[in-house]
């Protein structure tokens, strides 16, 4: 179809989480509260891993990047949210909306790899123990962690690609709080069928091909633990729950979306928000909570900044001191 005929719309508009006024004032002061808490608890797991020497080593530093990738995933829409349940008309432009379909697939695509990276961690960790060290080095961790990213940007162009150059005329209201891309493909003015059909085969074989290999590894780490020790099996067993657990909550909504991916349902708000704003938040719980590692070493980040705290007014007193001395 010849696109000369087009004009570009300059922008989109989003009908956002709901109408009600009552309700936008609510989710304003409550996601505001959740982004805020995003963004303190996975920059605190960061910050831990980072201070503290005994964290450095492949599970948490995969785990420091999986925070970073999950304060990511929660700001590429959620400050944009959050404006607009106290403003009207709910309006993103042209190029604002292809910039946060780049960066969802970005941020989720990394995070899927990410995750089948920490699931190959814990593989080797448990059932090949005597060899960890030698195959789960600093060189393999560091290339895990830089492929994840990679192939989330190698992914995210290659759905932008086919969508940036589609022919956007007439229709531009987005029935989302934020520029979902199978939403944005049904608006161009042509045969979508075969950006559609390219869609669902990278998003799908990247989606499948993830979480495929998730249960592959969890299901053998399984196997493998019903010859250890009972303490052995427990320890083995709560990592698992925990790795379980935020897999779940990653994919299960992204599964529910994407099975009817051009059909718009009215939970698929629900859940699109379940992805970008209550996984992020749970995630540094979920982990938290139940690494006695991690707290610990939070233990002693507190005590540190403490002892710091106590110390400035200490240096403040003895340089005034200092200073009126020579005067």
């Amino acid at each position: 179809m010849d696109q000369g005929n087009y004009s570009r719309v300059a922008e989109f508009v989003l009908l956002g989480l709901c109408s009600s006024w009552k309700l936008q004032y609510f989710f304003f002061v409550l996601f505001n509260f959740l982004y805020i808490a995003i963004v303190l608890g996975n920059l605190l797991i960061v910050l831990t891993v980072i201070s503290e020497p005994a964290l450095h080593t492949p599970m948490y530093i995969m785990l420091g990047n999986l925070s970073v990738l999950d304060v990511f995933l929660a700001t590429y829409a959620t400050p944009k949210m959050i404006h607009d349940f106290l403003y009207e008309p709910k309006t993103i432009s042209f190029e604002g909306c292809m910039a946060q379909i780049f960066l969802l697939h970005v941020f989720a695509g990394g995070e899927m790899v990410l995750l089948v990276a920490m699931a190959y961690d814990r593989y080797v960790a448990i059932c090949k123990p005597l060899h960890y060290t030698t195959i789960m080095n600093l060189y393999k961790c560091t290339g895990l962690v830089v492929g994840s990213w990679v192939i989330g940007i190698m992914h995210s162009l290659s759905q932008l690609a086919f969508t940036i150059n589609l022919p956007f005329c007439g229709p531009n209201i987005v029935d989302s709080y934020y520029c979902d891309l199978t939403l944005v493909i049904k608006l161009a003015c042509t045969d979508t069928y075969v950006p559609e059909l390219l869609m669902l085969l990278d998003s799908g074989l990247m989606g499948v091909t993830s979480f495929l290999l998730l249960l592959i590894s969890y299901t053998v780490i399984l196997i493998t633990v019903q010859h250890h020790s009972s303490v052995g099996r427990a320890k083995a067993r709560s990592i698992l729950t925990a790795h379980v657990t935020v897999v779940t909550l990653f994919f299960g909504p992204c599964i529910f979306i994407y099975a009817w991916p051009f059909s718009n349902f009215p939970v698929d708000k629900v859940l699109s928000v379940f992805s970008t704003v209550f996984t992020p938040i749970l995630n540094p719980i979920i982990y938290t909570l139940r690494n006695k590692e991690v707290k610990s070493a939070m233990h002693k980040l507190k005590t540190r900044y403490v002892i710091i705290s106590n110390l400035v007014p200490v240096v403040k007193t003895i340089l005034i001191v200092f200073l009126f001395s020579h005067i």
